[in-house]
């Protein structure tokens, strides 16, 4: 699953971030789940990271097993709205040329 739309306009890495985190919304992510789902490496992780919390996007809580992260309840789309693919850039120009 993928972030809201509103919410992906920001750096490649942290779009990735959150979209791991909707993904597994409902039990959180360690960050060392996140670095292997994310292609980066932990300082990077940890920077996104860092971005994402100063704009409330993204929850850290403290669990038995670690500290886990969430994406923001306003960032996991409602399963019930549509969900829009981003149209590829061949299919953008297509429709545009109207080809």
């Amino acid at each position: 699953m993928r972030a809201r739309r509103e919410f992906r306009n920001r750096r490649d890495i942290e779009v990735a971030v959150l979209d791991a985190l909707v993904d597994r919304h409902d039990e959180g992510m360690t960050v060392f789940e996140l670095r292997a789902a994310v292609d980066a490496d932990i300082d990077t992780i940890e920077e996104a990271l860092s971005a994402l919390k100063d704009e409330n996007l993204i929850v850290v809580e403290e669990a038995d097993t670690g500290v886990l992260i969430h994406a923001d309840e306003r960032v996991v789309p409602d399963p019930s709205e549509a969900v829009e693919e981003d149209a590829s850039l061949f299919e953008r120009l297509r429709e545009r040329f109207g080809l």
